[in-house]
């Protein structure tokens, strides 16, 4: 629902373009962005923001569509978002054939953006695990420690996501997975994917899969120091949704998403149980083994 800052905004801009477009003599276009006040520009600028946060790297068009604006009015607002870090523009990725002209410009949150969302205090929960990898007598018994405390935080989730996942079928668990996160704040969406190349293609995973996107993380800063976190992350997915996944890309690794591929299986499509002990195990194991293979091939840590 818009507000009166959007709705004047609108207006705005409709009488702007309704007066160039009259063609009457002395019809002067009104000056983008004359109206409203500072305090409502600056709320319609967050709402532009956070829509790139809920939703990923997006163009003009999708955001403006998204807002029922118009697309000079969040141009012009992602301009002082860019002016200010907030945002940072690239050129979209074009699969297969390209069309005529320039890619579109695609908006993404800098890390200076993500600061403006993230209250998870990263500096004292940084502060936290080192305390904890110290007193545990630091070196592989320390990392140790910091994996077991990583493992019993989102094992704490988990029992939430579980309840969730229950009430689904296996092959819409992705997606309550998906809804379950974003409720804890990391603004996910699930969607259907070929299986990547590093997982061995579709000949070995069957028909694709889905990806797991989480475009937000509120410790992104804590896991770039402790890729426990994203490592028991990985781990607990793997053993909600009954199948090893594999961590294509993650937010503290520098990547705009936090991206899990999540593989369609014959377990899956039987309606196999997504929580039985044995198998929860064994899909734990394949995970680490899978995530660490790619992140060796990438040329970067497993998380």
């Amino acid at each position: 629902m818009k507000n009166e800052g959007d709705a004047h905004e609108t207006r705005v801009e409709a009488e702007a373009a309704a007066a160039a477009d009259s063609g009457v003599p002395g019809a002067r276009p009104v000056p983008v962005g004359a109206g409203g006040t500072p305090e409502e520009q600056r709320g319609t600028r967050n709402r532009v923001a956070r829509s790139i946060l809920d939703h990923g790297p997006s163009t003009a068009a999708e955001l403006a569509l998204r807002l029922e604006l118009t697309q000079a009015a969040v141009r012009r607002h992602l301009d002082a978002l860019a002016a200010e870090g907030v945002v940072e523009a690239s050129a979209q990725r074009v699969y297969g054939a390209r069309g005529r002209g320039r890619p579109a410009k695609v908006f993404a949150l800098t890390d200076c953006g993500r600061d403006a969302f993230d209250q998870a205090y990263d500096e004292l929960a940084a502060d936290a695990l080192r305390w904890i990898a110290r007193a545990a007598g630091g070196g592989a018994a320390g990392d140790a420690a910091v994996a077991e405390f990583a493992r019993a935080r989102v094992e704490a989730q988990a029992e939430r996501y579980r309840a969730a996942l229950d009430r689904v079928p296996p092959e819409e668990r992705t997606k309550a997975l998906a809804e379950a996160l974003t409720e804890d704040g990391y603004a996910a969406t699930a969607r259907g994917a070929p299986a990547p190349a590093s997982a061995g293609g579709a000949s070995e995973q069957g028909s694709g899969g889905e990806q797991l996107c989480q475009h937000h993380c509120p410790v992104a800063h804590t896991a770039e120091q402790f890729p426990q976190l994203c490592e028991a992350e990985t781990e607990v997915f793997s053993r909600l949704l009954g199948t090893h996944v594999q961590r294509l890309a993650t937010i503290a690794h520098g990547d705009g998403v936090c991206t899990t591929y999540v593989p369609r299986t014959r377990t899956e499509a039987r309606g196999g149980d997504a929580h039985g002990g044995g198998a929860a195990g064994s899909t734990s194991r394949t995970s680490r083994t899978s995530n660490a293979t790619t992140a060796k091939a990438a040329g970067r840590n497993p998380a």
